[in-house]
């Protein structure tokens, strides 16, 4: 919610007026100068919504101000235009309102399309994450990362790096979305104040790391590459399962933690549906993007959402650190996820995150199925996954 300035107002008086952190209303305003703020500045007010009301017979700004469970000043504040002593029947005015509740449906799968204006509203609501693109994808989809809080405790997730598992996206933006919730409204996430969490950890989230798989799984192929693509598909026009990127490269597949192996152990031998590792690694502007990110951060853990097999991997060739197991074993007790320290795999994101850094690096399997797993699973699969979310932030 946009505000502006007053003679006389500040930002610890925008704290209290709104019930908001003052750390969290300076961070949303980062590119004011913070002691020189002057009338008619525009203000960011993180976790509110400017939301239009039409004036009722009777109504006085008190009265309004009582009904919405608010202070008159903020009525006054955002209505500095209207004299609060002559309201008029129907005239419009607007009530800032606190966000409650999650924004978006989990009925309907997120697109590209979909996940932008997701991430726009989050930075609408919550102006103190910060958003930026970190790349793009074949077709010129923009990577996006969001990027939540001020502490030395770097985490990093992402999503969707495997087109048909585009459900992990959804999981991941509304853990992200209940994570600001209970940062703006005070929340006690596991006895913790979210407040010293925001402080003690920053968090990074790539959404969705194949943007064009996704909408190639979800809305067919685009005219100008449909032949060629259906000849990858083996002359099927069902992309549904579609695993790669959109140039028939497995994204997983691309890194460099023992990729000779993996390209020797693949069966496709050039573009395929999945599993292809590439003709050498890192080829695709996708996975560059994100070992470009993590190369210029020096993130103490990483998770990758995948799916499905309920279970995940926390280990590589010996190399990942004692810490790893016991975050294993808390994430394996709270969410009842199979714990597997290593597989017959290489050249993942984890892999390679393990293999250079020797920090824990965690491939997650939501669900059960075949992919692409049912929305009617995403309930049971996002309760899960908080518990996992929860105890990363946490541990």
């Amino acid at each position: 919610m946009e505000i502006s300035v007053r003679s006389g107002d500040t930002f610890d008086y925008y704290s209290r007026l709104f019930k908001i952190p003052l750390r969290l209303i300076m961070d949303s305003n980062s590119n004011t100068i913070l002691t020189k703020i002057k009338p008619a500045d525009k203000i960011h007010i993180p976790g509110y919504a400017s939301v239009p009301y039409a004036v009722r017979e009777g109504d006085t700004f008190e009265k309004i101000a009582v009904r919405s469970g608010i202070e008159i000043d903020a009525l006054f504040l955002l209505n500095q235009s209207k004299d609060a002593n002559h309201l008029m029947v129907s005239e419009k005015i607007f009530v800032p309102e606190k966000v409650m509740v999650p924004f978006g449906t989990t009925e309907t799968p997120l697109d590209y399309k979909r996940l932008v204006k997701f991430i726009k509203y989050l930075k609408r609501t919550y102006p103190f994450i910060e958003v930026s693109k970190i790349g793009s994808s074949v077709l010129g989809n923009s990577i996006d990362e969001i990027r939540i809080g001020k502490g030395e405790k770097k985490i990093h997730m992402n999503a969707s790096f495997h087109a048909n598992e585009w459900i992990t996206t959804m999981v991941l933006m509304n853990l992200l979305n209940r994570y600001l919730l209970a940062i703006t409204n005070g929340l006690l996430i596991r006895g913790k104040e979210p407040l010293a969490l925001y402080e003690g950890v920053e968090l990074s989230i790539v959404p969705m790391v194949n943007p064009d798989g996704v909408d190639l799984v979800l809305n067919g192929p685009p005219n100008h590459l449909r032949k060629d693509l259906i000849e990858i598909n083996e002359g099927s026009e069902d992309f549904i399962h579609w695993k790669a990127n959109i140039r028939g490269i497995d994204l997983n597949n691309q890194f460099p933690a023992n990729w000779d192996i993996c390209r020797k152990n693949k069966k496709p031998k050039s573009p395929a549906p999945r599993d292809f590792p590439g003709i050498e690694p890192l080829t695709e502007p996708e996975a560059v993007a994100i070992a470009d990110l993590t190369e210029k951060n020096l993130f103490h853990l990483v998770l990758a959402f995948h799916t499905q097999g309920e279970e995940f991997y926390w280990g590589y060739e010996g190399l990942e650190p004692a810490e790893s197991e016991v975050l294993a074993k808390e994430l394996e007790k709270v969410s009842g996820y199979r714990a597997i320290r290593y597989v017959n795999s290489h050249a993942g994101y984890k892999d390679w995150f393990i293999q250079k850094y020797q920090k824990p690096g965690i491939t997650l399997e939501l669900g059960r199925g075949i992919n692409p797993l049912p929305l009617s699973q995403f309930p049971s699969i996002l309760k899960r996954a908080e518990e996992i979310f929860l105890t990363a932030i946490t541990y």
